[in-house]
């Protein structure tokens, strides 16, 4: 039973995200949130469901977060990295899963936008990233 909880939410967040995308104007900001909700159960977590843009040649640093993250690919392309890790390129409809704490970043190496929907599974009251500095983090 529980093997299935994990693909049904991820099916349904595609579905809810992309009928979201339709009805939401890009936004200036790179990231748009959907909604966040309380984790069903479990009131010290937060679920939250958000699309983030990738200029062409944009990207982020290498970061963490206090929960766990389902990523798929929309548009564009994406070089994932795991801190230490060679990159990976995921393309339209890839995903990756990112465990709690899991040091990472993602780049457009492209000419092209890049757009990712992201399903988080956050500690409440926490930032829900920590940038990582390079030299802080050892391979």
């Amino acid at each position: 039973m529980n093997k299935l909880i994990v693909p049904a939410i991820i099916v349904a967040t595609a579905m809810a995200a992309a009928a979201a995308w339709s009805q939401t104007p890009p936004a200036g900001n790179n990231v748009v949130q959907y909604f966040t909700t309380p984790l069903e159960n479990d009131a010290s977590r937060i679920v939250r469901l958000q699309t983030v843009n990738l200029p062409a040649k944009g990207g982020t640093p290498f970061h963490r977060h206090p929960g766990d993250q389902w990523e798929a690919v929309q548009e564009g392309e994406v070089s994932f990295t795991v801190k230490g890790q060679p990159p990976r390129v995921l393309k339209v409809g890839e995903s990756v899963y990112i465990p709690r704490g899991t040091i990472h970043r993602n780049q457009n190496l492209t000419d092209k936008p890049a757009r990712t929907v992201e399903l988080v599974i956050l500690d409440k009251d926490k930032p829900g990233l920590e940038v990582v500095k390079d030299e802080s983090v050892a391979p």
